[in-house]
């Protein structure tokens, strides 16, 4: 009887503790029950703000140490030093007589933002971009460098721009700095979004840190409906079709016919959506539960009629982050036509090295700089507003031809060399065999009846959704606990052995 006691308190123990093989996510039972035990203690501390905020933020730290181990340290580094750097910023503001009465910033401050960029930016430079440059270097000099042994924390490029955004706000004047370090490590570590995003303004969220706890019916049903949502996409459609079919095809897209390449490639145009935008629907979810609204991340984005559509549509945290501090500060639209264009493909060039260390990644940025400069081009050659669409039959070519496009750049997204992307395409267009459909879809049945599951559901009315979350608020606690529970039964159904971590844990 003692040693069953001891069995159970050690694997109590193991689950508990960092492990890189089974790194916290929110599809995991793990974090479900302790989700359940934070909301609790969570709400029974609703009268007691700054136990609440305690709490929360010693729960984030503890979810990345799930996530990343002992590097959850890198995590307080960025948010001590941008808290500091942020209010030296202000005081020299503050300070300056210069700027009260010309407007122009001072030295000092413009000191303190640079060096909370360089701090930031220096953390990400070495964790995620040192063996892409040693590589270069070494590629330029001839010479065999020393591969260093660098482990790439979960979601650094996440927390680290949302810091980075803070402190920008405060130097530009737009906002101002926290005056209680507690406030400011709740806001950078709030464990919803704190691994994969949204990335989630300041501004707009600090106003809410303090206020009273509050959950009414409706958002306590809009964020079970997201939750379910994001682990219906997630867990049954991404993962399933991943392990099943898309893994098979890119790790070597040689062996299959050109038809089963490409309807690899929508499979997975359909596995990165449904992972990346069932993670955000789930972190809105979560933060709904507890109070908090976070803006939307994802807006059907295949239905996209334009490449600049698409980005309006597809990782909106990050497409607005990247204009507003990076687009807008190299000139944006304000410097003439050429600069204009220049300026949007340098920074989708960059956004594709924000999500990943390889040349790969640089052409999938590189690809959608030009879409979106030619498109802009075209548009104003043509005379057309910003926004203005096609109708009818127009607009459906519009939606095909933007689609095929984005799933053509996911092809170097995806693969781990130009190598694999290249025998990819040449397969598509030279090796295509239309007759092995028929028995592509026999030997996949599940494989592809889920991804027509999946793209009905994206391509849908938006009006169905909305049917489907009122059905949810409307629905009793018991009724919504019932289907996350069923849901929960479809998804240890469907899993595969291993965890599957979402995609974008490795941006």
């Amino acid at each position: 009887m003692k040693q069953i006691l001891f069995d159970f308190l050690d694997g109590i123990r193991a689950n508990l503790l960092y492990d890189p093989a089974s790194p916290m996510i929110f599809s995991t039972s793990l974090f479900l029950f302790l989700f359940l035990g934070v909301a609790l203690v969570y709400t029974a501390l609703d009268k007691k703000v700054t136990a609440r905020l305690l709490f929360v933020t010693l729960f984030s730290y503890y979810f990345y140490y799930k996530s990343s181990g002992l590097y959850f340290f890198l995590l307080a580094v960025v948010t001590v030093s941008d808290y500091l750097l942020a209010l030296a910023v202000d005081w020299s503001f503050n300070r300056s007589t210069r700027y009260a009465e010309t407007g122009r910033k001072p030295g000092a401050a413009r000191f303190f933002m640079l060096l909370s960029l360089l701090i930031d930016l220096g953390l990400l430079a070495y964790f995620k971009y040192a063996h892409f440059f040693s590589d270069i270097c070494a590629s330029l000099s001839g010479k065999n460098w020393i591969t260093w042994d660098i482990f790439l924390p979960v979601g650094i490029s996440f927390f680290t721009f949302q810091s980075m955004s803070y402190t920008i706000d405060v130097y530009r004047r737009e906002l101002k700095p926290l005056r209680n370090l507690l406030d400011y490590a709740f806001y950078v570590s709030f464990f919803p979004q704190l691994v994969a995003g949204p990335i989630v303004r300041a501004r707009d969220f600090i106003p809410q840190i303090r206020k009273p706890l509050y959950v009414d019916s409706v958002m306590f049903g809009q964020g079970v409906f997201l939750i379910f949502a994001g682990l219906f996409k997630k867990a049954i459609i991404s993962d399933y079709i991943s392990v099943n079919f898309v893994e098979r095809i890119f790790d070597n897209p040689s062996l299959y016919s050109g038809v089963e390449n490409l309807f690899g490639v929508y499979g997975y145009a359909l596995q990165i959506y449904c992972d990346f935008s069932g993670y955000s629907d789930m972190a809105i979810g979560l933060a709904l539960l507890l109070g908090f609204h976070f803006p939307q991340n994802f807006n059907s984005p295949y239905k996209a009629w334009s490449v600049t559509e698409f980005w309006h549509r597809w990782h909106i945290s990050l497409s607005t982050w990247l204009r507003d501090y990076l687009y807008i500060s190299m000139g944006g639209n304000r410097k003439g036509k050429i600069r204009t264009y220049f300026n949007l493909f340098m920074t989708m060039l960059l956004g594709g090295l924000w999500h990943g260390a390889s040349w790969n990644f640089v052409m999938w940025g590189g690809l959608h700089g030009v879409a979106l400069a030619l498109h802009k081009g075209f548009r104003s050659l043509l005379g057309r507003k910003k926004g203005e669409e096609s109708r009818g039959w127009k607009k459906a070519v519009a939606v095909f031809l933007t689609f095929h496009f984005v799933c053509f750049c996911w092809i170097f997204f995806r693969n781990q060399s130009f190598e694999n992307s290249w025998v990819m395409i040449d397969r598509i267009f030279t090796a295509f065999h239309p007759e092995l459909f028929v028995q592509m879809i026999q030997g996949y049945k599940g494989v592809f009846v889920l991804m027509l599951l999946g793209y009905l559901l994206h391509f849908c009315p938006d009006r169905w959704q909305q049917w489907a979350e009122r059905g949810m608020i409307r629905l009793p606690l018991i009724g919504q606990a019932l289907l996350l529970v069923a849901l929960i039964y479809c998804v240890v159904q469907v899993k595969s052995s291993d965890i599957q971590p979402f995609i974008y844990f490795q941006f």
